[in-house]
Protein backbone atom coordinates (compact mmCIF):
# COMPACT_ATOMS: atom_id res chain seq x y z
CA UNK A 1 0.00 0.00 0.00
CA UNK A 2 1.18 3.21 -0.92
CA UNK A 3 1.13 5.84 1.96
CA UNK A 4 2.14 10.00 2.01
CA UNK A 5 3.25 12.00 4.75
CA UNK A 6 4.17 15.80 4.45
CA UNK A 7 6.69 16.77 7.04
CA UNK A 8 6.39 20.76 5.94
CA UNK A 9 5.20 22.93 3.16
CA UNK A 10 5.79 26.60 2.35
CA UNK A 11 8.77 28.95 2.16
CA UNK A 12 10.31 27.68 5.38
CA UNK A 13 11.02 24.33 4.22
CA UNK A 14 9.06 21.52 1.90
CA UNK A 15 9.58 18.01 1.75
CA UNK A 16 7.24 15.15 1.05
CA UNK A 17 7.58 11.27 1.61
CA UNK A 18 6.14 8.61 -0.14
CA UNK A 19 6.70 5.18 0.30
CA UNK A 20 5.29 1.08 0.90
CA UNK A 21 6.29 -1.85 2.53
CA UNK A 22 9.29 -1.97 0.46
CA UNK A 23 10.12 1.10 -0.71
CA UNK A 24 10.61 5.09 -0.01
CA UNK A 25 10.73 8.15 -2.39
CA UNK A 26 11.36 12.14 -0.87
CA UNK A 27 10.45 15.06 -2.55
CA UNK A 28 11.91 18.30 -2.06
CA UNK A 29 14.57 18.21 1.03
CA UNK A 30 13.90 21.97 2.38
CA UNK A 31 13.44 20.82 6.10
CA UNK A 32 17.01 20.52 8.35
CA UNK A 33 17.94 17.16 8.54
CA UNK A 34 17.94 17.23 12.45
CA UNK A 35 14.02 17.82 11.81
CA UNK A 36 13.53 14.95 9.37
CA UNK A 37 15.36 12.69 11.71
CA UNK A 38 13.03 13.59 14.74
CA UNK A 39 10.05 13.56 12.08
CA UNK A 40 10.96 9.80 11.35
CA UNK A 41 11.44 8.61 14.68
CA UNK A 42 7.68 10.19 15.81
CA UNK A 43 6.71 8.42 13.00
CA UNK A 44 8.35 4.79 13.69
CA UNK A 45 9.94 5.16 10.37
CA UNK A 46 13.65 4.98 9.26
CA UNK A 47 15.85 7.06 7.15
CA UNK A 48 17.05 3.65 5.57
CA UNK A 49 13.83 3.01 4.23
CA UNK A 50 14.59 6.39 1.70
CA UNK A 51 15.72 5.26 -1.68
CA UNK A 52 15.05 7.75 -3.79
CA UNK A 53 14.88 11.81 -3.77
CA UNK A 54 13.09 13.67 -6.52
CA UNK A 55 14.04 17.91 -6.52
CA UNK A 56 11.47 20.03 -8.10
CA UNK A 57 13.54 23.37 -8.16
CA UNK A 58 17.01 24.94 -6.75
CA UNK A 59 15.11 27.57 -4.57
CA UNK A 60 16.57 26.85 -0.63
CA UNK A 61 13.71 26.01 0.85
CA UNK A 62 13.37 22.81 -1.25
CA UNK A 63 16.85 22.02 -1.80
CA UNK A 64 18.58 23.13 1.69
CA UNK A 65 19.44 19.53 3.20
CA UNK A 66 20.18 17.56 0.01
CA UNK A 67 23.69 17.62 0.06
CA UNK A 68 23.27 16.62 3.96
CA UNK A 69 20.78 13.77 2.87
CA UNK A 70 22.69 12.83 0.54
CA UNK A 71 26.23 12.01 1.89
CA UNK A 72 24.69 10.69 4.98
CA UNK A 73 22.04 8.20 2.98
CA UNK A 74 23.82 7.69 0.15
CA UNK A 75 20.82 8.72 -1.36
CA UNK A 76 20.87 9.45 -5.54
CA UNK A 77 19.35 12.78 -6.09
CA UNK A 78 17.20 13.01 -9.15
CA UNK A 79 16.63 16.33 -10.77
CA UNK A 80 16.98 18.15 -14.32
CA UNK A 81 20.26 19.20 -15.31
CA UNK A 82 19.10 22.50 -15.08
CA UNK A 83 18.46 22.01 -11.65
CA UNK A 84 21.24 20.32 -10.91
CA UNK A 85 23.28 23.27 -11.80
CA UNK A 86 21.20 25.63 -9.73
CA UNK A 87 21.64 22.98 -6.62
CA UNK A 88 25.66 23.48 -7.25
CA UNK A 89 25.37 27.23 -7.40
CA UNK A 90 23.04 28.16 -4.41
CA UNK A 91 24.89 28.79 -1.35
CA UNK A 92 22.17 27.49 1.23
CA UNK A 93 23.40 24.42 0.25
CA UNK A 94 26.72 24.26 2.11
CA UNK A 95 27.17 20.30 1.63
CA UNK A 96 27.06 20.24 -2.12
CA UNK A 97 26.14 17.25 -4.03
CA UNK A 98 29.12 14.66 -5.30
CA UNK A 99 29.01 14.04 -8.89
CA UNK A 100 28.08 9.88 -8.44
CA UNK A 101 24.96 10.92 -6.69
CA UNK A 102 23.76 13.49 -9.38
CA UNK A 103 20.45 11.72 -11.16
CA UNK A 104 18.86 13.61 -14.05
CA UNK A 105 15.65 13.54 -15.11
CA UNK A 106 14.07 14.99 -18.17
CA UNK A 107 10.23 15.95 -18.09
CA UNK A 108 7.76 14.10 -19.61
CA UNK A 109 10.56 11.16 -20.10
CA UNK A 110 9.21 8.59 -17.00
CA UNK A 111 11.45 6.44 -15.00
CA UNK A 112 11.43 3.72 -12.88
CA UNK A 113 12.70 3.79 -9.32
CA UNK A 114 12.03 1.01 -7.27
CA UNK A 115 8.58 0.70 -6.91
CA UNK A 116 7.77 3.98 -8.17
CA UNK A 117 6.90 5.12 -11.84
CA UNK A 118 8.25 8.77 -11.82
CA UNK A 119 6.80 11.15 -14.59
CA UNK A 120 8.24 15.26 -14.26
CA UNK A 121 6.75 17.64 -16.42
CA UNK A 122 7.48 21.44 -16.77
CA UNK A 123 5.89 24.12 -14.08
CA UNK A 124 6.41 27.56 -14.88
CA UNK A 125 8.37 29.25 -12.34
CA UNK A 126 11.23 31.74 -11.44
CA UNK A 127 13.65 29.13 -10.58
CA UNK A 128 16.70 28.05 -12.73
CA UNK A 129 14.06 24.89 -13.97
CA UNK A 130 10.73 23.65 -12.03
CA UNK A 131 8.90 20.58 -12.48
CA UNK A 132 5.83 18.64 -11.29
CA UNK A 133 6.03 14.94 -10.20
CA UNK A 134 3.26 12.00 -11.37
CA UNK A 135 4.10 9.01 -9.08
CA UNK A 136 1.84 5.80 -9.49
CA UNK A 137 2.98 3.00 -7.64
CA UNK A 138 0.14 -0.05 -6.54
CA UNK A 139 -2.51 1.52 -8.86
CA UNK A 140 -2.22 4.46 -7.85
CA UNK A 141 -1.40 7.60 -9.51
CA UNK A 142 -0.38 10.95 -7.28
CA UNK A 143 0.59 13.98 -8.55
CA UNK A 144 2.20 16.71 -6.80
CA UNK A 145 2.32 20.61 -8.52
CA UNK A 146 4.34 23.39 -5.86
CA UNK A 147 5.26 27.11 -7.17
CA UNK A 148 3.49 26.84 -9.92
CA UNK A 149 2.75 30.99 -11.54
CA UNK A 150 0.14 29.48 -13.98
CA UNK A 151 -1.41 26.34 -15.33
CA UNK A 152 -0.09 24.59 -18.56
CA UNK A 153 -2.27 22.60 -20.69
CA UNK A 154 0.26 19.78 -19.63
CA UNK A 155 -0.05 20.42 -15.75
CA UNK A 156 -3.57 19.95 -16.50
CA UNK A 157 -3.18 16.30 -17.79
CA UNK A 158 -2.07 15.52 -15.35
CA UNK A 159 -4.38 16.80 -13.09
CA UNK A 160 -7.17 14.77 -14.58
CA UNK A 161 -4.95 11.32 -14.26
CA UNK A 162 -4.08 12.03 -10.30
CA UNK A 163 -5.66 9.88 -7.85
CA UNK A 164 -3.96 12.17 -4.86
CA UNK A 165 -2.92 15.65 -5.57
CA UNK A 166 -0.94 18.55 -4.18
CA UNK A 167 -1.16 21.82 -5.63
CA UNK A 168 -0.14 24.81 -4.43
CA UNK A 169 -2.48 27.46 -3.22
CA UNK A 170 0.05 30.08 -2.18
CA UNK A 171 -1.69 33.68 -1.96
CA UNK A 172 -4.67 35.33 -1.38
CA UNK A 173 -4.35 38.33 -4.12
CA UNK A 174 -6.80 40.76 -1.72
CA UNK A 175 -4.24 39.90 0.89
CA UNK A 176 -1.33 40.38 -0.89
CA UNK A 177 -2.24 43.25 -2.70
CA UNK A 178 -2.91 44.74 0.63
CA UNK A 179 0.27 43.36 2.18
CA UNK A 180 3.48 45.02 3.06
CA UNK A 181 5.35 43.49 0.36
CA UNK A 182 7.28 45.28 -2.22
CA UNK A 183 5.71 46.22 -5.80
CA UNK A 184 7.88 44.36 -7.62
CA UNK A 185 8.02 41.62 -5.41
CA UNK A 186 3.82 41.63 -5.73
CA UNK A 187 4.37 41.62 -9.66
CA UNK A 188 6.68 38.41 -9.70
CA UNK A 189 4.24 36.59 -7.39
CA UNK A 190 1.19 37.47 -9.26
CA UNK A 191 3.03 36.53 -12.94
CA UNK A 192 3.02 33.70 -15.07
CA UNK A 193 6.30 32.49 -13.38
CA UNK A 194 5.60 33.13 -9.65
CA UNK A 195 2.80 31.77 -7.51
CA UNK A 196 -0.92 30.50 -7.74
CA UNK A 197 -3.45 32.17 -5.62
CA UNK A 198 -6.19 30.58 -3.61
CA UNK A 199 -8.88 31.37 -6.18
CA UNK A 200 -6.33 29.89 -9.38
CA UNK A 201 -5.34 27.17 -7.56
CA UNK A 202 -9.65 25.90 -7.24
CA UNK A 203 -10.05 26.61 -11.13
CA UNK A 204 -7.23 24.74 -11.66
CA UNK A 205 -8.82 21.29 -9.85
CA UNK A 206 -12.16 22.16 -10.65
CA UNK A 207 -11.16 22.65 -14.28
CA UNK A 208 -9.16 19.55 -14.75
CA UNK A 209 -10.36 16.87 -12.01
CA UNK A 210 -11.81 13.46 -13.08
CA UNK A 211 -14.05 11.10 -11.21
CA UNK A 212 -11.12 9.17 -9.78
CA UNK A 213 -9.84 12.40 -8.05
CA UNK A 214 -9.95 11.34 -4.51
CA UNK A 215 -8.06 13.46 -1.99
CA UNK A 216 -6.35 17.02 -2.67
CA UNK A 217 -4.00 18.75 -0.15
CA UNK A 218 -3.22 22.40 -0.44
CA UNK A 219 0.54 23.16 0.11
CA UNK A 220 2.75 25.78 0.04
CA UNK A 221 1.03 28.38 1.61
CA UNK A 222 2.37 31.88 2.15
CA UNK A 223 2.75 32.97 5.72
CA UNK A 224 2.10 36.68 4.96
CA UNK A 225 -0.36 36.50 2.38
CA UNK A 226 -2.76 34.01 3.07
CA UNK A 227 -3.98 31.79 6.08
CA UNK A 228 -5.22 27.85 6.26
CA UNK A 229 -8.76 28.55 6.76
CA UNK A 230 -8.95 31.01 3.85
CA UNK A 231 -7.04 28.87 1.39
CA UNK A 232 -9.85 25.70 2.14
CA UNK A 233 -13.12 28.03 2.54
CA UNK A 234 -11.74 29.76 -0.80
CA UNK A 235 -11.02 26.71 -2.71
CA UNK A 236 -14.24 25.17 -1.70
CA UNK A 237 -16.47 28.04 -2.53
CA UNK A 238 -14.98 27.82 -6.09
CA UNK A 239 -15.62 23.93 -6.51
CA UNK A 240 -18.81 24.30 -4.95
CA UNK A 241 -19.28 27.03 -7.89
CA UNK A 242 -18.50 24.10 -10.36
CA UNK A 243 -21.33 21.84 -8.58
CA UNK A 244 -18.39 20.22 -6.90
CA UNK A 245 -18.52 19.35 -2.98
CA UNK A 246 -15.44 19.44 -0.79
CA UNK A 247 -16.07 16.38 1.87
CA UNK A 248 -18.80 14.54 -0.70
CA UNK A 249 -16.99 14.39 -4.46
CA UNK A 250 -12.83 14.72 -2.90
CA UNK A 251 -11.53 15.27 0.59
CA UNK A 252 -9.78 18.86 0.90
CA UNK A 253 -7.19 19.68 3.25
CA UNK A 254 -3.95 22.24 3.90
CA UNK A 255 -0.98 21.19 4.11
CA UNK A 256 0.89 23.19 7.25
CA UNK A 257 3.77 24.94 7.05
CA UNK A 258 5.82 23.07 9.72
CA UNK A 259 4.12 20.96 11.11
CA UNK A 260 3.73 17.30 9.98
CA UNK A 261 0.92 15.75 8.55
CA UNK A 262 -0.41 12.56 10.26
CA UNK A 263 0.62 9.50 7.37
CA UNK A 264 -2.49 9.34 4.91
CA UNK A 265 -3.21 5.60 3.26
CA UNK A 266 -3.14 6.22 -0.28
CA UNK A 267 -5.37 3.30 -1.75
Amino acid sequence: MLKFVSFGSGSSGNCYFLFTETDGLIIDIGVGIRALKKHFRDYGLSLSSIHHVLITHDHADHIKSVGSISHECRLPIYATQNVHAGIDRNYCVTRKLTSDMKRMVVPGQPLQLGSFLVTPFSVPHDATENVGYQIQAGGVTFCIITDAGSVTSEMADYIRQADYLVIEANHDVEMLQQGPYPQYLKERIQSDMGHLSNTDCARAIAENMSERLRHVWLCHLSEENNHPELARKTVESVLRSYGIIAGKDLQLEVLKRKTPTGIYELT
